[in-house]
């Protein structure tokens, strides 16, 4: 395994952030937008640029209900970006594993610490 084989959707740290929070709420459950930007600490700015690139990507959706001060925008992790998320950190933990010695490609070779 080699960090080639990371989401680079999921692994940027922000929308890794985002896609986590997500995952924790159960399948079909949403957060606000204005929630999430608590949770996760970013500017409505930032959170919009990556919701859109993990919307583009079909692991979040984000519906919008009502108009003017009372609109509300909803944001879901799809079964897609689940899915992307189990991908991502079986991979990540397959290349922990190997840098320890514990996973498929067994110990460092001699002089390798």
């Amino acid at each position: 395994m080699s960090e080639d084989e990371l989401n680079p959707v999921i692994h940027a740290p922000a929308r890794l952030r985002i896609v986590v929070t997500l995952a924790a709420l159960r399948e079909g459950d949403n957060l606000s937008f204005t929630r999430l930007q608590e949770l996760i600490g970013l500017t409505p700015g930032n959170l919009i640029t990556h919701l859109r690139k993990l919307e583009d990507a079909g692991y979040v959706t984000t519906h919008k209900n009502g108009s003017g001060v009372s609109a509300r925008t909803a944001v879901e992790l799809t079964h897609g970006g689940r899915d992307a998320l189990d991908r991502y950190t079986t991979t990540l933990r397959g290349l922990l594993d190997s840098a320890n010695g514990s996973g498929p490609a067994g110990p460092p070779g001699p002089g390798v610490s």
